[in-house]
Parts: C-alpha cells; structure tokens; sequence
C-alpha cells in the first residue's frame, strides 16, 4: 500500500470516527435538552397546581372564618363560597394538566389530595346549609370536622410537594 492511499484511508477512517462521535454527542445533547424540557413543563404543571391549590384554599379558609362568626352574615358567606367555587374550578384544570404531565405516581398523589379537598369541602358546605338554615346546634363538631380535614389536607399537599420534587429532579 503506498504512502497516498494510507493517508487517504487514514483520513477517511478518521472522518468517519468524528462523524460517528458528533453524532453520539448530539443525539446524547438532544436527551439532555429533552429531559431538561419535560422537567420545565413538569415543573410549571405542578407549580401551577400548588398555587392553584393555595389560592382555593385562601378562599375556604375565608369562607369557614365568616361562618364562625355568631351571626355570620349570609350574604357575605355566598359571596366567599362563589368566589370558592370558582378557584375550585381552577384547581381542578391544574390537576389535569398534572395528571397529563405524569408521572402516574403523581397523580396519584394528586389525586388524594383532591380526595381531601373535597372532604373538607363536604364539611364546609354542610356548615353553609345549616347556617342558611339557621342551626347552630351542629356547629362545634362542624368547626372541629372542618379543623381535622383541613390538617389531612394539608399533610396530602405535603406529600404532593415532596413527590413533585423527587419527580423533577429526577432524569426519568
């Protein structure tokens, strides 16, 4: 083999080789961008979701303080309960956008808060009706109710956060 066709061998082999390597590292670039993309989505998803969930539960929090009043007023209460609806509402499309984000283990997760939520929720809308109704006699186990869910609400939020966490920092 003369000297021409080694160092043109050579050349090609080499050319190859660093086009065989850009390759790998582009593709290995291009999961790296990918991975950092879905956990930026994954982590407006769940950030929209928690902020959804505090201002939710903002509006509850207003709603149960009116109706620990001795007379609450009436008006006032359907005027926190609608303006509760609505930010409930809210809530529910962050969910979806966390349930479509995944992973399912966190859906799951957020799915028991929603299990929560709606415990409590029971319980306030129980206190609304017997304040409309003008029964009072219920009132304390209800304050007490709401109290116990509010802190089960609580602890599931909690162990959203720390799922969603895992979930972004993880490479998965």
């Amino acid at each position: 083999m003369d000297a021409g066709l080694a160092a043109l061998l050579g050349a090609a082999v080499g050319s190859l080789a660093t086009l065989g390597a850009a390759m790998v590292s582009s593709r290995a670039q291009a999961r790296a961008q990918h991975e950092q993309w879905r956990r930026q989505h994954r982590r407006d998803a769940y950030a929209g979701y928690l902020s959804a969930l505090h201002d939710r539960d903002i509006a509850m929090d207003a709603v149960l303080d009116a109706l620990r009043a001795d007379e609450p007023d009436l008006a006032e209460v359907d005027d926190r309960v609608h303006r509760f609806i609505g930010l409930a509402r809210e809530v529910h499309r962050a969910a979806e956008v966390v349930i479509l984000e995944g992973p399912a283990p966190l859906a799951e997760v957020a799915e028991r808060v929603t299990r929560a939520s709606s415990s409590l929720s029971e319980v306030m809308r129980a206190m609304v009706t017997n304040a409309h109704a003008g029964d009072a006699s219920r009132k304390p186990e209800d304050a007490a109710l709401a109290a116990e869910r509010e802190r089960a609400l609580y602890e599931a939020v909690k162990d959203f956060r720390l799922a969603a966490r895992r979930t972004i920092g993880s490479t998965h």
